[in-house]
C-alpha cells in the first residue's frame, strides 16, 4: 500500500497532459482518444482499452488471462476477433522482457501493434519490469498512464517515453 501511495506521488510529479507531448502520434492519441469525453467503463485501464480499440479501429486483439475483460470487449465491439496470428492490440496484466521478446520473435506484432499493460504500479517488481521493458531497443513509444501503460514498436518514430495523466 505504501509503495502505491509513494509511486503515485512520484507519477504526479513527473506526469503531464497533452501540452507536454511533441510527438504527433501520441498527441493525437492523448487528445482524441484518452481525453475524449466518452466513458466506456468505470475501471480506468478497461476504459483506456476500450477507447484505444475504438480510436484505432483495431480488429485483431488478444486479452491474456482475463475473461471478464474479454466479455466487456465483446459486448462493446461485437466484430472484434480474438487471438489472431497478427495482433493489433495485446492487453496483459503484466509483461516482462522475456515474454515481450517471445511474442515479438513469433511475429505476432506488426509496426502499429500496441500492448497495453494493466497495473504496472501494483508492486515494485511490476514497475521494475515496466522500466526494463521500455528500455528495449524494439520499443519506440511508451506511455505511462499510472493505471496502465502502453508500448508500441513504431519503427518510424524516434524512441520516446511519455508520462500522461488520464
Amino acid at each position: 500500500m505504501w509503495f502505491q501511495f509513494t509511486s503515485y506521488l512520484d507519477f504526479l510529479s513527473k506526469s503531464t497532459n497533452q501540452h507536454g507531448v511533441h510527438s504527433p502520434f501520441v498527441f493525437l492519441y492523448v487528445t482524441k482518444c484518452l481525453y475524449s469525453k466518452k466513458r466506456l467503463h468505470k475501471n480506468k485501464s478497461i476504459n483506456t482499452l476500450l477507447k484505444t480499440i475504438g480510436y484505432f479501429s483495431f480488429q485483431n486483439i488478444s486479452i491474456e488471462n482475463n475473461t471478464e475483460v474479454k466479455e466487456v470487449v465483446k459486448q462493446t465491439f461485437p466484430k472484434i476477433r480474438f487471438d489472431e496470428k497478427l495482433l493489433d492490440l495485446l492487453f496483459v496484466d503484466e509483461m516482462d522482457v522475456l515474454l515481450f521478446q517471445k511474442i515479438y520473435s513469433e511475429g505476432k506484432l506488426h509496426n502499429d501493434s500496441i500492448i497495453l499493460i494493466d497495473s504496472m504500479y501494483k508492486n515494485k517488481e511490476a514497475l521494475d519490469q515496466w522500466k526494463h521493458l521500455i528500455a528495449l531497443p524494439e520499443i519506440t513509444v511508451s506511455i505511462d498512464m499510472y493505471h496502465c501503460g502502453l508500448i508500441s514498436i513504431r519503427r518510424e518514430q524516434a524512441k520516446e517515453h511519455f508520462t500522461i495523466r488520464i
